[in-house]
């Protein structure tokens, strides 16, 4: 039988065709600064993509659950694990989360123990009582108490007649040095132990006990590449010192867990993790390991808490949907997502069993759990891929030339960089190059928080040691606006902003919305209008309406005549404002009195830090 080849009657178009039509439609302008889009990564990424641009790319030929494993380690479906986390501070409740986790939907939970006290040591068998370690996969966070509940937990599963039992018992010194300062309230790296959880893990696959917490980095503000980068640079030490200390590599690769952040950069994400299996695949190769199938990386993914929010919380849920579905897409294999209030209060019932249907209603209904690697073959995820990989490489030698992970902590050679790059992420925010919904774009000023403030969930990760190097200050992005925010909210006044609109309908229209906006970030109560036919009657109803500000809001043609009327009347009665920032004419609109303008492109965060000052705030 002759094969039939689908759509013979369409000829095939030449890249160099397309790029002809692309050019007539841009009408000269620049193709690059137009199309071609600069990632916060450092690498450029095309306005499209086809077979041509990955014909340099080795990977491709290789299938789900194959070495370079960039598609995954399963062979078959998407099936990764359900996860949810609970803050232990009493066993007995946390013990209660568990059994109602597991009992709706959850195939895993994750036990972080949030004392500080390395003298008491955790009641695993109060923990994990009930649970069937033979069905259900257990996880601890719990520092320097590892050993012990490692070897409680193995026990425990071999009494239910578990004898390779899921889970993990996470011990990571390396993030502890990044999140304290110290590893684990010590100075010096705990070998021995990482020794003795290989020793009591032997020849149980399924219980990780080496972790490499990378998604620490990308809620300090690091970028998708530094994140990769030092997650590979952690996985690498850990690499090093143990087959110094007599391990196979494929044993070390084999008993770790990698953990990163899932971000709201959707196909990005998607691709850090096949970026992240690809380099930790080449990585352990290159020890030498027992089997090429010890190459493979475990990732655990939790859906990012660098872009969470306090104020219009119930955004999260959204955001938070989406980074599943990118840790979903990208090949995790397990998943926890975080609830949706978790930025400004323990966590509730309803928010627990919220997040726990997302994966849910993902895996159930959406069925992104029935096709190994969704992803794969996309030009454009199989480019970014590349991109990430080849650019996370880069630095992971950078990180290697000065010392490696450790070394470079030390140094704060790690440090300097989050920091760079989280500044300009807040930078980006605060001038609204980037957006956070509710927080620096289409507020909701109507909305209070504060009275729902509780903090946050005790952390793990919290210690008072002696430091030997500077932490990595956990940070999110919305921080500096929900200051800014709080501080309208608890003065007990909410400043009324009028906007006095006049003239061209378009522009009036157009600048009346930006203002509202502008100033509902800052909780002000904003007064909008369909305009009027004078000054006079602009101003006398915003000052019956109690306007601390009044906004002009009209065209630059307009603004040489109307802009020196108000400030007349608005002299010694409200605080006055010009909506835009007209260059051609701004010295004349100063020199009439025009002290204040809001305009796109301006530090927003400052700006109305500048309002509330001047208002009393």
């Amino acid at each position: 039988m002759s094969e039939k080849k689908l759509f013979a009657e369409f000829p095939p178009v030449p890249t160099e065709k397309w790029e002809e039509v692309i050019q007539a439609d841009l009408k000269g302008a620049d193709y690059d600064k137009k199309l071609v889009w600069r990632t916060r990564e450092g690498f450029s990424v095309r306005p499209y993509y086809r077979s041509e641009h990955l014909e340099d790319v080795k990977y491709l030929g290789s299938l789900p659950g194959e070495f370079p494993f960039v598609r995954g380690s399963q062979t078959s479906g998407n099936r990764w694990e359900i996860r949810q986390d609970i803050v232990v501070e009493q066993e007995s409740d946390a013990r209660a989360q568990a059994h109602d986790a597991l009992e709706k939907g959850a195939d895993a939970v994750g036990f972080i123990w949030a004392g500080n006290d390395t003298h008491k040591r955790v009641d695993v068998p109060a923990l994990v009582e009930g649970i069937s370690l033979s069905r259900n996969a257990v996880h601890f966070d719990v520092g320097v108490h590892a050993p012990y509940v490692l070897e409680s937990f193995v026990s425990l599963a071999a009494s239910q007649g578990a004898a390779s039992p899921r889970g993990s018992v996470f011990f990571d010194p390396l993030g502890q040095l990044a999140v304290c300062g110290c590893y684990y309230g010590s100075k010096e790296f705990p070998l021995d132990t990482l020794k003795r959880l290989m020793d009591v893990a032997a020849d149980r696959p399924d219980v990780k006990v080496i972790g490499a917490n990378a998604g620490w980095f990308q809620n300090a503000g690091a970028t998708l590449v530094q994140e990769l980068a030092l997650g590979l640079s952690m996985g690498a030490e850990y690499l090093s010192v143990l087959t110094d200390a007599g391990y196979d590599a494929g044993k070390v690769s084999s008993s770790m867990m990698f953990r990163f952040s899932a971000g709201s950069n959707y196909f990005m994400e998607i691709a850090k993790l096949r970026a992240a299996r690809l380099l930790w695949a080449h990585l352990v190769k290159a020890w030498g390991p027992c089997c090429e199938e010890c190459c493979a990386m475990y990732i655990h993914a939790e859906t990012a808490r660098w872009n969470m929010t306090k104020y219009d919380p119930c955004v999260n849920m959204l955001r938070t949907t989406t980074e599943t579905m990118s840790a979903v897409l990208g090949g995790a294999d397990s998943i926890t997502v975080l609830p949706y209030d978790v930025a400004f209060r323990d966590p509730e019932a309803f928010s627990r069993r919220i997040a726990r249907n997302q994966q849910i209603v993902i895996r159930e209904e959406a069925h992104l759990g029935r096709i190994v690697d969704p992803a794969g073959g996309s030009y454009y995820i199989e480019s970014l891929t590349r991109s990430l990989a080849d650019a996370a490489w880069k630095l992971f030698l950078e990180i290697e030339e000065q010392g490696g992970y450790s070394q470079a902590m030390k140094q704060g050679w790690i440090q300097s960089r989050v920091e760079e790059a989280a500044a300009k992420r807040s930078a980006a925010l605060a001038t609204r190059k980037e957006v956070l919904l509710g927080t620096n774009q289409y507020a909701s000023y109507t909305e209070r928080i504060a009275e729902h403030l509780s903090g946050n969930a005790p952390s793990a990760s919290a210690c008072s040691c002696a430091q030997i190097v500077r932490p990595v200050a956990p940070l999110r992005l919305a921080e500096g606006f929900e200051e800014l925010r709080l501080r309208t909210e608890r003065s007990g006044k909410t400043p009324r902003v009028f906007m006095l609109t006049i003239g061209n309908l378009a522009m009036r229209k157009a600048r009346a919305g930006f203002a509202c906006n502008f100033f509902a970030v800052a909780g002000f109560e904003v007064l909008d209008n369909n305009g009027f036919e004078t000054l006079e009657d602009g101003v006398e109803e915003a000052l019956q309406a109690g306007a601390d500000i009044i906004v002009l809001c009209s065209s630059d043609d307009e603004y040489p005549v109307l802009a020196p009327r108000a400030v007349e009347l608005t002299r010694g009665k409200a605080l006055f404002v010009l909506a835009g920032y007209p260059k051609a004419i701004v010295e004349d609109l100063k020199a009439a009195g025009v002290e204040h303008f809001i305009y796109a492109g301006q530090n927003v965060l400052e700006a109305l830090q500048e309002y509330q000052k001047m208002l009393g705030l």
